[in-house]
């Protein structure tokens, strides 16, 4: 059986292959294509797989689909009814001899209508489903995968396509629904996107200079918006929005302002809902939407106390969904977007599921850490809870003291407890356990929901701060949902904690969250009664299992590399640059002739066709409907008009010419009558048919190409000194090419010469064998090479300018960096790229091509020759060399670099 999310994954992946076709709004393409850094190694600019994913299938949705009701989606994935009745869950055999007497409608519609059919058949979550009267879609991404990203990132293309076509069907204001305080806190991520990594630069400018980001505040009884505006992104959590009357306290003071508890309460809760609702064109985002989903949101069946039966009643938790339809009526919404962390309800997978990301892909992706032998079951009774605190303590001294992460913060544990007498009880166990290992009380931080604001603020420490001194936090009623803490490296569950809905489950996999550099797999530890409560919520809530999680492996891992040479010389030389120019530059098009229009003789747009129809009798007496015109009649409808000032200004925005010149032309043809607006295109076709033909001029011109670019890292300072960093992700096969200084055979000289970042993403492992052979070469040559360095490894135009463009297969521009670039002490530049063996033929044969003026022929020959036609403009300052390679180096290659290296001063000049 085929889900809804699987089937849509399909679609989308055809999407991606056609670059993300859309006749109507192509910018789409045009971001969704920055998102990836580097096509060749899959490199992402910003976003995770599972971000971009998202978003590719959110927008395939929005454009491509055009924003379905889930319903009607439903339909168009799944046009065969055996099909969309198997993926709508509706394939029990009662329910399948039921469609088959009446039909697949009819069944729907008792769905939707009758509580005891619904209760009978399990279909809770399905009929949530079909409820909703606007387009509503689940994002389920497990913990870590990056859901707020995910949800700025989408605000933030939707804001930029709104100014982009301003008259499209776009998102121009969004709300961001938090289920608590904790959750609203960890929203503060959005205000730290760095949206130009997600918005192609001529599209982030507009963007940044009208977005507008609020956090709503205790105690502001409204929003400090400009009710009526745009672009705004309003965070808030569901207490300070949603429709309900709070509690009246002090009903005397109530009085003494002459107003009832009731108004004055509604009076209160509204305040900020009109001023939501005054938002056009508005999207509603629900942060961890199984707060909305789920049990809660479907309430519970009650006996009536009048006729005894069974009835289906809405509880509190509802509120929240009341509230997005009451949006959905006082203002054009657009889109729902529920992003939470499973597909599943009590093992009902959620019908309106679009995109799943589970806990094992997020493992094997490398945002999550892995498990590995990381389960720990303690055959322990419930009752042997000092046993087994002092047994987990030991065994994580033991395991994971000395282990920390690549920004210096240690390993923690984290101990969950049912209550505070069950903490304060075993603190004494937990305590001399440590003391058996020499470690003081002093690394313990006990911390709960009532807590002194003290207490709370080192708690928050232990997820930011590296240099937090506690490692072993017992915890009650905290650290679960919204916690997210990196350096925890295990989790424990003291004592039977299964009374919370998903409690286990929530804190069990805390300790998941992984950080790009770490390889030290995770750690749970759990007794049998904990471990069976674990099993039942992973199978309900991510449809998985302890020993899957526990045998999944990473398939990609994440690394932070750090930029040692922030200000490396730049590579001075010339480029070729197409410029375009009028044929006659004389002067700026005002100053030729003087425009002159005709008015154009274009129809007004008609309306839908009206056809006649009337009953005729034929020979068996019967009659029928019969066309009584000839075709069909256009409607016709009232065409906007524009008097001649707005048409000039319009006009005068699309073809960059004087406003003044325009008013002239078009009072001469229309005096002071309004113009129709479907004459504007012909009369921009008459504008650039009187303007002076172009033509394409290539300059050379002298380029500073930085090698590399400080300001496309992440800045940071430490200890008053600025750090740049940046987070990278590669196939974990490639992993064993990944280096840094230290592991080279010559360490000592590689910081001083080479890694200008720390550490180098090799492709295969002769680029990794050349730069130890030329690091042995320049023991030999110590002055004569100011610097080697690895540059196959930074593709993104924010990080370097060594960047030549290509024609693709596609038949579009792209660009390539080459390997390594050498750096002689005169100034002159070697620019290395070492290819496979295999490529040796096409490569060639396209260099000659090029050197007889003929075009390259294969992909590799036309990168190549990019970065031939440097050389061939820069002889006395740059060379470029292909080395070839099977498993290692060849010999012939090797001549070129040695040369180079070890040309005398005297050599250089003479070829200069």
């Amino acid at each position: 059986m085929s889900h809804l999310f699987q089937a849509l994954a399909e679609r989308v992946d055809d999407w991606r292959a056609s670059r993300y076709a859309c006749p109507d709004f192509p910018a789409i393409g045009e971001i969704l294509d920055f998102a990836l850094e580097d096509a060749t190694s899959g490199q992402l600019r910003y976003l995770r797989q599972a971000q971009l994913r998202a978003l590719e299938t959110y927008w395939y949705l929005r454009l491509v689909l055009n924003t379905p009701r889930i319903p009607a989606l439903y339909e168009t994935l799944f046009p065969v009814k055996s099909a969309r009745r198997a993926a709508m869950g509706l394939n029990s055999q009662q329910l399948t001899e039921l469609i088959a007497d009446t039909s697949l409608e009819e069944v729907i519609e008792r769905v939707k209508t009758d509580n005891a059919f619904v209760r009978q058949h399990g279909l809770e979550s399905l009929r949530e489903t079909l409820a909703l009267d606007y387009p509503s879609y689940i994002l389920a991404l497990a913990m870590g995968a990056g859901k707020t990203i995910l949800m700025g990132s989408i605000v933030a293309t939707e804001f930029a396509l709104a100014l982009e076509y301003p008259d499209g069907p776009f998102v121009e204001n969004a709300l961001v629904f938090a289920p608590g305080k904790t959750i609203l806190s960890a929203l503060r991520e959005l205000a730290d996107i760095p949206f130009d990594r997600l918005l192609p630069p001529r599209l982030h400018q507009p963007f940044a200079a009208s977005f507008k980001l609020t956090f709503t505040r205790d105690g502001d009884k409204s929003i400090p918006i400009t009710l009526g505006s745009s672009f705004n992104l309003i965070v808030t959590n569901t207490e300070k929005i949603r429709i309900q009357k709070p509690t009246v306290r002090n009903a005397a003071q109530t009085r003494i302002f002459n107003s009832t508890p009731d108004e004055e309460a509604t009076a209160l809760a509204n305040l900020r809902l009109q001023a939501i609702a005054s938002l056009p064109h508005l999207a509603v985002f629900s942060d961890e939407a199984h707060h909305t989903y789920g049990q809660k949101l479907l309430g519970k069946w009650e006996k009536d106390k009048a006729t005894d039966e069974l009835v289906f009643k809405d509880d509190g938790i509802k509120k929240v969904r009341r509230t997005i339809d009451y949006l959905a009526q006082e203002t054009n919404l657009i889109v729902t977007i529920n992003a939470t962390g499973t597909p599943y309800f009590e093992r009902q997978p959620l019908r309106d599921v679009v995109v799943w990301y589970g806990l094992g892909e997020g493992i094997r992706d490398g945002v999550l850490k892995e498990l590995a032998g990381g389960i720990k079951v303690l055959e322990l009774g419930d009752g042997e809870a000092r046993t087994m605190v002092q047994s987990v303590v030991d065994d994580f001294v033991r395991g994971y003291w000395a282990v920390a992460l690549p920004n210096g913060a240690p390993a923690r544990l984290a101990l969950y407890f049912p209550n505070i007498d069950t903490r304060d009880e075993l603190r004494p166990a937990i305590e001399s356990a440590l003391l058996a290992h020499g470690i003081g009380p002093d690394t313990l931080l006990a911390v709960d929901n009532k807590s002194p604001d003290a207490t709370r603020r080192s708690f928050e420490a232990v997820a930011r701060d590296p240099g937090a001194p506690h490692r072993v936090l017992l915890l009650v009623n905290m650290g679960t949902e919204g916690w997210n803490c990196p350096s925890l490296f295990a989790c424990a569950l003291v004592r039977k904690l299964a009374t919370s809905n998903n409690f286990v489950l929530q804190a069990a996999t805390r300790c998941l969250r992984q950080v790009p550099g770490n390889t030290t797999p995770a750690r749970v530890y759990l007794t049998a009664s904990n471990k069976k409560t674990l099993e039942d919520q992973l199978a309900e809530t991510y449809g998985t299992s302890l020993q899957a999680l526990d045998h999944q492996q990473a398939d990609r891992v994440e690394k932070t590399i750090h930029l040692r040479q922030p200000h490396l010389p730049p590579l001075l030389i010339k480029k070729r640059v197409l410029r375009v120019q009028r044929k006659n530059p004389t002067g700026p098009m005002a100053a030729l002739a003087p425009l002159a229009f005709v008015m154009p003789d274009t129809p007004a747009p008609g309306g839908p066709a009206v056809q006649t129809w009337s009953p005729v009798l034929v020979a068996d007496g019967s009659s029928r409907m019969q066309r009584q015109d000839a075709g069909d009649e256009l409607l016709q409808t009232t065409t906007p008009m524009f008097d001649i000032y707005t048409a000039a200004a319009r006009l005068a925005s699309c073809y960059h010419l004087p406003t003044p010149q325009l008013l002239a032309a078009l009072r001469k043809t229309y005096a002071e009558a309004d113009v129709p607006e479907h004459h504007l295109h012909a009369l921009g076709q008459q504008i650039e048919a009187q303007g002076d033909p172009y033509e394409e001029i290539w300059d050379e011109i002298e380029v500073a190409v930085a090698l590399v670019k400080a300001e496309g890292f992440d800045r940071a300072d430490v200890d008053g000194h600025s750090v740049y960093t940046a987070r990278i992700s590669f196939d974990k096969k490639r992993e064993p090419l990944y280096r840094e200084a230290q592991d080279t055979a010559h360490a000592a000289l590689a910081l001083q010469t080479s890694f200008h970042y720390e550490g180098y993403n090799f492709d295969s492992s002769p680029e990794a064998e050349f730069l130890d052979w030329t690091l042995g070469l320049l023991q030999n040559h110590p002055n004569q090479i100011d610097g080697l360095w690895f540059t196959g490894g930074l593709t993104d135009a924010g990080k370097t300018d060594l960047r030549a463009e290509y024609l693709g297969d596609d038949g579009r521009w792209h660009t390539y960096t080459p390997d390594f670039v050498l750096r002689r002490a005169d100034g002159k530049h070697l620019v290395v790229e070492v290819k496979n063996d295999k490529l040796s033929p096409d490569i060639t044969a396209d260099l000659l091509r090029h050197a007889g003026g003929q075009a390259p022929q294969t992909l590799e020959g036309r990168k190549a020759v990019a970065l031939k036609r440097w050389e061939n403009l820069n002889p006395e300052r740059l060379s470029y060399h292909v080395m070839f390679a099977d498993t290692a180096l060849h010999d012939e290659g090797k001549s070129v670099v040695r040369d180079f290296i070890t040309a005398s001063p005297a050599d250089t000049t003479a070829s200069t």
